[in-house]
């Protein structure tokens, strides 16, 4: 454990000879949760302490996977290009090496009553209820009549049971590969929207000032204030055009900001959270924000949306019909039809294409006379709205103007300084940078938390969150001798996911098979502290060697990772 010398209890010298023993009271309660939870990154936690969001965001800046990609041939030329065809060029990266995924085997299990007792100090239970899906949340629209527990895979366990979804580092992340089920990278959707802030900054040179993370109860994404406003969203890109369009692709990015509240707002001058009532984003960012995102889902009726309109609501496209102009003359056919050509076609049946799509109609849905009872779909939106139900006209209002439910303006803004990562133009300038600030940014601190280089951070953080947070491995070897538990570590590949002196945790071991032979210590340490709890547990460096020891056992594995001569026991104790 160890402390640099401005007193920060969570900031430590990379020079490991001129550290200190760190009392134990240097952490508090609640900063050993936080700062645990940097490194566990449970969905949970990242509800409860939104400085981790800024924090990983910043750890994936300064790893040296993120960076290599420059050097892909895929962003040759990004210098010429505009920021819109930049932000472009990093998405098709991202999507063509990571799958979405939310599955509740790759993370594991935990309880309703573990989680709320970790918590309880810091937000009320029935505020958690109503903002956090995994606690009684269930939407206002989309997922009123959903049973979000058969939503999640979650039906067939008692219903104190949740997953215990981890918002993963761009190292995890990119080793799904390994996993069985996977041909790449994966992660959840607070994963992806921290690497695209991360990797739009880096790849794309996009001023963190631009980019804003949003969460809501079921969904995380990014605003990018460009031009109209981009929105990423899991492996999709919606720019306002695309945001009324009414296809499928469209209709998945919006259905959270159409049913949700938006929960918590983050950059890197800091967030804005509806539950708490003190917000360290400046306000006058927030205010930006939000006329930004208001304007982005706003967008004037007019023919051309409503078009789109029917498009993602087909139950009314039987009260309309289109007029098209072919070769022959001018003929009137039922809207469900020309909808019906479009998933075939490279045309729509906007005003643009729709006498391009026309002649794909086989003769009999054609009529040369106005079709009975239908209305004609044309510009006079007036006349359009005099005609059809006054559901229909309210439902195509909502679907053209989106009001934003963002956390209230009404806080306690708090002062704290500012992250500027401008004009760095390279990994160890940030590096640099950010170890400049963490005497005086708690989310620089934080970062290097979650960035898990141990020469960089403390040790009881990092321990805590391995030995009390990682099910996968527990639930596994719970079925297992420790001798056989020490075959299969053994037996595992030897690579870490992590460069240099940067660790996995138990579970990231566990699941993608490989490790490190410090890190395969650590995961033994997680399975031998559950099963004999008793047990003084140390775990030290020697010649290449991390050895776990307690009276009657010792157990060793090959390390690269440096640390030689380290003793670690948990908890850290004095002496």
């Amino acid at each position: 454990m160890s402390a640099s010398s401005n007193g920060c209890p969570c900031s430590s010298k990379k020079n490991r000879k001129e550290i200190e023993p760190l009392p134990l009271s240097a952490f508090t309660p609640a900063d050993l949760e936080k700062y645990s939870s940097a490194v566990s990154l449970s969905d949970m936690e990242v509800f409860i302490f939104p400085d981790l969001i800024i924090a990983l965001a910043l750890a994936n800046i300064m790893s040296p996977m993120i960076w290599s990609w420059r050097e892909d041939p895929w962003f040759e030329g990004m210098e010429k290009l505009s920021p819109y065809r930049k932000v472009l060029r990093v998405k098709q990266f991202i999507i063509d090496r990571f799958a979405f995924n939310l599955d509740l085997d790759t993370w594991g299990l935990t309880t309703k009553e573990k989680e709320l007792a970790r918590f309880s100090s810091f937000v009320d239970e029935k505020a958690l209820s109503q903002s956090n899906a995994l606690f009684g949340y269930e939407g206002d629209k989309y997922y009123f009549d959903i049973d979000i527990r058969r939503h999640f895979g979650l039906d067939k366990y008692h219903s104190n049971v949740i997953p215990y979804w981890k918002t993963e580092t761009l190292e995890a992340m990119a080793a799904f590969y390994r996993k069985e089920g996977h041909d790449r990278g994966a992660g959840e959707c607070v994963s992806f929207s921290v690497l695209y802030y991360a990797a739009l900054y880096v790849l794309a040179g996009i001023p963190l000032e631009d980019m804003y993370m949003m969460a809501t109860p079921l969904h995380s994404q990014n605003f990018i204030d460009m031009k109209d406003g981009v929105l990423t969203n899991n492996r999709r890109l919606v720019t306002k055009a695309m945001w009324c369009n009414g296809t499928e692709l469209s209709a998945k990015a919006r259905r959270a900001l159409e049913n949700e509240q938006v929960t918590i707002v983050c950059t890197n001058e800091g967030y804005v959270h509806t539950l708490y009532p003190e917000a360290t984003l400046p306000p006058n960012r927030y205010d930006h924000f939000c006329k930004q995102i208001t304007s982005f889902l706003d967008s004037p009726p007019n023919q051309d949306l409503l078009v789109n309109f029917l498009r993602q609501a087909p139950q009314w496209q039987e009260k309309f019909q289109f007029r098209l102009n072919l070769e022959s003359g001018h003929y009137y056919a039922a809207a469900e039809a020309v909808y019906a050509l479009e998933p075939g076609s490279n045309y729509t049946a906007n005003e643009a294409t729709l006498n391009k799509l026309a002649p794909l109609l086989p003769s009999e849905a054609l009529s040369e006379a106005p079709l009975a009872n239908r209305v004609l779909l044309r510009k006079d939106l007036e006349a359009i709205y005099e005609e059809v139900p006054e559901l229909l006209r309210q439902e195509f209002l909502a679907f053209c103007r989106i009001t934003p439910r963002l956390p209230g303006n009404e806080k306690i803004w708090l002062s704290q300084p500012g992250l500027d990562l401008r004009d760095l133009g390279s990994r160890q300038e940030v590096i640099d940078y950010l170890q400049s600030m963490r005497g005086v940014s708690p989310v620089a601190d934080l970062a290097f938390m979650a960035y898990r280089d141990m020469e960089l951070a403390p040790w009881e953080p990092f321990l805590k969150a391995a030995l009390e947070r990682n099910p996968v491995c527990l639930e596994a070897g719970r079925r297992r001798s420790p001798m056989a538990l020490y075959e299969i570590l053994r037996k595992f590949d030897h690579d870490s996911i992590y460069d240099g002196s940067r660790l996995a945790q138990p579970d990231e071991v566990w699941n993608f098979k490989t490790g490190d032979g410090l890190e395969k210590a650590i995961c033994l340490w997680a399975l031998m502290n559950e099963r004999y709890p008793q047990s003084d547990w140390s775990l030290e460096i020697r010649d290449q060697n991390a050895c776990l020891s307690c009276a009657t056992h010792s157990y060793c594995f090959p390390t690269q990772k440096g640390y030689e001569g380290l003793r670690l026991v948990y908890p850290l104790k004095q002496g």
